[in-house]
């Protein structure tokens, strides 16, 4: 057979599958037994949430044999939002509450959600490990370098801090998809998305830490678990939330504690209450997750959540209860198990 014959026929049998319909079979060419396709869960939404999910959705599909294959994309939180409110996918990734605007989009679609908390994050911010003069910084020197006033004014460390060289400094950020901007701007500037624009933006965090870990006047943020898989290259910074209160490094003790503020946060998926309810293999892979997030939470650097507060979110999951406890915003310093403990609306 030439290769346009060839082309040709696997063109027909390609068209013919597409319609649904098998190519018919020959008396010499007996028919292949029919194998089993295994079912699929399309998760996308925030990279800081990704290294959790992924990595229950490994363990589920070794669990199920290849029975169900999970997909987990990084579109950044507000990404994630809008696939999820057109019901493209049947569980979003956020490192915030959803939004009023994507609540919105969500009922106009007729998309109702479960919201769950999964783990906390101590937002990290991080400078190059041969940055010599930055030992820790305030909120308030953070709002002075981040705010939008500081655009194309406020361009060297010295501005921010007089004891602080004459020398440029380089910014990284998650961009405005991101749910962890959205959080490190309300949390600093006390309003989500307000910030400069003139830094580098990516909702890739490895694109983050490659650029801090390559420029000595560098800064950035992101989730806790990329600085500590990357803890080699990256140093982060102590945070003071005032300036008379002591520094605070992040870290599992320090979020369960209290005492990292403002930058602790919760972390959630939210789950299309319709696929939990008719899709069994959804509502399983959730219950997986729930039941297994405190080891592989661990494992991938982020702090699990209290147990009795993954049996509160469990009983929420086979309850259905759909909604969210939040007015459409973030909440800085919040506690999982006081939400948890709220009615959604």
């Amino acid at each position: 057979m030439t290769n346009f014959r060839l082309a040709a026929a696997i063109s027909i049998v390609l068209g013919l599958s597409a319609c649904g319909k098998a190519p018919e079979q020959t008396a010499d060419a007996p028919a292949a037994p029919a194998t089993a396709q295994p079912s699929m869960i399309q998760i996308d939404g925030s990279s800081t949430v990704y290294p959790v999910t992924e990595a229950v959705a490994e363990e589920y599909q070794i669990a199920n044999q290849g029975k169900v294959r999970v997909t987990v994309g990084v579109s950044g939180t507000g990404g994630g939002f809008k696939k999820f409110c057109r019901g493209e996918t049947s569980i979003s990734n956020a490192s915030r509450p959803i939004l009023e605007a994507e609540i919105n989009a969500c009922k106009e679609a007729g998309v109702e959600f479960i919201e769950l908390p999964v783990a906390f994050d101590a937002l990290t911010v991080v400078v190059n490990p041969n940055n010599s003069f930055i030992e820790s910084a305030t909120v308030e020197e953070l709002k002075t370098l981040w705010q939008p006033e500081a655009q194309g004014t406020v361009m060297n460390w010295n501005q921010v801090n007089p004891a602080w060289p004459n020398e440029p400094v380089n910014l990284f950020g998650p961009g405005a998809d991101s749910g962890t901007f959205d959080y490190f701007t309300e949390a600093v500037m006390g309003k989500a998305k307000a910030s400069r624009g003139d830094f580098t933006a990516s909702e890739d965090d490895n694109v983050l830490v490659t650029g801090v870990s390559n420029d000595v006047n560098a800064l950035g943020f992101f989730g806790f678990a990329y600085y500590k898989e990357n803890a080699d290259k990256l140093r982060a910074l102590p945070i003071k939330a005032t300036a008379d209160s002591a520094a605070v490094l992040p870290s599992m003790e320090t979020v369960l504690s209290g005492e990292y503020v403002p930058l602790s946060r919760p972390i959630f998926i939210y789950v299309n209450a319709k696929d939990a309810k008719t899709r069994p293999e959804v509502k399983a892979f959730v219950e997986y997750y729930l039941s297994h997030s405190e080891e592989l939470i661990t494992e991938v650097g982020y702090i699990p959540l209290p147990a009795k507060a993954y049996e509160l979110a469990l009983g929420k999951l086979n309850g259905f209860k759909a909604g969210t406890v939040f007015e459409g915003h973030s909440e800085v310093g919040v506690k999982v198990e006081d939400l948890l403990q709220r009615e959604p609306k």
